[in-house]
């Protein structure tokens, strides 16, 4: 079972916090409605933590799942939004960077997004933040990412991430 959230006025947004859902979550949605992207977001039953849980609770491929994952490039947190389908070759990742990947660990992902691990979203984020989208998400219509909370997520493009996100779009899978 879903629930969604009341979708952003048009033109300007009127987002009033809903007091039931957790504060990441109207982050997003304020997010998203700067962005003008009209996509609702949904808040799941079951658990999204990991891109084949969000599969299977949404019924869609796990291809499909925007996962946003947070990688350290010489020290520096980067954000990858890969597709669910695979994972990210870090040496791929590496070279595109121009940069030694390490992996970033729960503190450095929640102290670089301000999000916790399983609800990482690709969108408000610091502008600072550097960010690599997964051309393997380009071949899907919908691709659905996390809202700020392991139990929210909301639909979107490949181009609204890339747009949304000021990311780089690149091959990130081996």
């Amino acid at each position: 079972m879903t629930r969604s959230s009341p979708s952003c006025g048009r033109p300007v947004c009127s987002l009033a916090p809903m007091t039931s859902r957790p504060a990441a979550v109207d982050r997003v949605e304020k997010a998203l409605c700067d962005a003008g992207v009209t996509g609702q977001i949904r808040e799941l039953s079951d658990s999204a933590r990991t891109a084949k849980e969000a599969a299977a609770a949404l019924g869609v491929e796990v291809g499909q799942i925007a996962s946003s994952l947070v990688f350290l490039a010489d020290s520096v947190p980067v954000m990858v939004v890969a597709s669910g389908g695979h994972r990210v070759d870090e040496r791929r990742l590496a070279q595109l960077l121009g940069a030694t990947i390490g992996k970033a660990n729960a503190n450095d992902v929640r102290s670089a997004t301000g999000y916790v691990i399983g609800g990482v979203s690709p969108v408000g984020l610091p502008p600072e933040m550097r960010v690599v989208v997964d051309e393997a998400l380009a071949q899907y219509e919908v691709v659905w990412a996390a809202a700020g909370h392991t139990h929210w997520v909301f639909p979107t493009t490949f181009a609204e991430i890339v747009s949304m996100t000021g990311g780089r779009p690149a091959v990130v899978g081996g």
